[in-house]
């Protein structure tokens, strides 16, 4: 699986400063800014803004636009707070790269192999853990609505369960253990398992509706397992390249019609456990295959799936989760039940942020496509600041779209401050009560 050079992140102090000189010295320009508001995990909070050229080349062929190097993107964060990863990061290395992304032309064959190497030799990459939760786990809701219409109020379709079948099913599946105490299934379970365990434990009260909708109950189970990622992307990955996904903890984002897929190892040159380090970042970036006017396909631009921007909170308390389990195991481990239980609340501290956090970062990356498609009608149909009169009426239509998206933005950023701001506040109290 060769890997080509995609982008590097920084850890400095002066984020601006250091933005400022690679303008003046390389013309580079901010693509995209994560401002304070947005990238929190707790009490820690960073800045981070994309830098970079602007490449002219196209293609048409995905091999060329895999190994092409001629578009360059520098990420840079700076530390807002006194804890969290980018602040220990400059205490303890100083200014830096923080990470080395690389792309892959098939990231699922590639994790897959990297972790089935460490299994055999014991040595080989380990991944940032990546909460179930980001996946799908099963709900009540799920087992009525089904995975598509849990968050649906009203619906012609016909419901799988009543709400107390659900209640019923649910239960099975909780006490026969077929779900990790996140409520998220556990993978090697199989359909067949899954239908056998429930039609033992259903009581007769509820065996004839269950049994009418056998098969939906057991797909919807099934389907939980990457539900989030199915609303996502609906039919465009088989079922086994969705269990591989969540199996090798791989995270997945759309900008547009564009997919990015990425993944996190844990530090690397690490000097000693529980030390900031840097690691390596492996994505793959899976351009659109839409077609033109012309009906030829669109060419590829470099950098088409964006930088995650739904990851990249993702990223950050995957961070601070991953440090907090590995402290958990060692007090574990040491026998101290009573820093175990305090850590042990930090990454369900975190956990809890990502889950809330998750479908407000979908608003915002949703509104920013709308947005900036609707930018580019615009664009498209003006001459300088004003619309050309012969097209004036699609202009100002899209002049309109692109006002609302940016308010959708606005708004659900907004939400996202106050969910940050929420978990900051936990976690202070978390802290204090120490």
């Amino acid at each position: 699986h060769p890997a080509y050079s995609d982008h590097w992140v920084s850890n400095v102090v002066s984020r601006t400063g250091f933005l400022d000189t690679l303008e003046d010295v390389l013309s580079f320009t901010p693509k995209v800014d994560f401002n304070a508001g947005v990238v929190a995990a707790g009490e820690a909070q960073i800045e981070s803004t994309v830098t970079g050229n602007q490449s002219i080349m196209t293609t048409t062929e995905k091999d060329s636009a895999l190994k092409d190097q001629s578009q360059i993107y520098l990420p840079i964060n700076n530390a807002l707070s006194k804890v969290g990863h980018v602040h220990g990061f400059l205490e303890e290395i100083g200014q830096g790269v923080q990470h080395v992304a690389s792309r892959v032309g098939n990231i699922i064959g590639f994790v897959q192999q990297a972790n089935d190497r460490r299994k055999m030799f014991g040595e080989g990459f380990t991944f940032l853990n990546i909460p179930r939760s980001y996946y799908g786990i099963l709900t009540k809701e799920m087992l009525v609505k089904g995975i598509s219409r849990q968050n649906e109020h009203t619906s012609t379709k016909q419901d799988i369960l009543s709400l107390e079948c659900a209640h019923v099913v649910y239960d099975i599946c909780i006490t026969e253990r077929l779900l990790n105490d996140d409520c998220s299934l556990i993978l090697d379970k199989s359909k067949d398992l899954i239908q056998e365990t429930i039609d033992s434990n259903i009581p007769s009260l509820y065996q004839e509706e269950y049994s009418l909708n056998r098969d939906r109950v057991v797909e919807t189970i099934l389907h939980s397992r990457y539900a989030n990622l199915y609303n996502l992307l609906r039919d465009h990955l088989s079922e086994d390249s969705y269990v591989a996904i969540v199996r090798n903890q791989i995270l997945v984002d759309v900008q547009g019609e564009d997919l990015l897929f990425q993944i996190f190892t844990s530090n690397i040159l690490q000097r000693k456990s529980g030390e900031e380090a840097p690691f390596f970042e492996f994505i793959q970036r899976v351009c659109s295959e839409c077609m033109g006017a012309d009906g030829c396909p669109k060419k590829l631009k470099p950098g088409c799936g964006g930088f995650g921007i739904r990851n990249f909170l993702t990223l950050f308390l995957s961070i601070e989760v991953t440090k907090a389990m590995l402290e958990a195991s060692n007090a574990k481990d040491s026998g101290d039940i009573a820093a175990y239980a305090f850590v042990q609340r930090k990454v369900d501290l975190f956990t809890e942020q990502l889950n809330e956090s998750n479908p407000l970062l979908t608003e915002i990356s949703d509104a920013m496509t709308r947005e900036g498609a609707a930018r580019k009608k615009i664009a498209a149909s003006s001459a300088g600041s004003f619309c050309q009169e012969e097209k004036k009426d699609d202009c100002e239509k899209w002049m309109v779209v692109a006002e609302k998206e940016s308010l959708a933005k606005a708004g659900a950023n907004e939400k996202l401050m106050k969910c940050n701001l929420k978990y900051k506040n936990l976690m202070k109290e978390l802290r204090e009560s120490q």
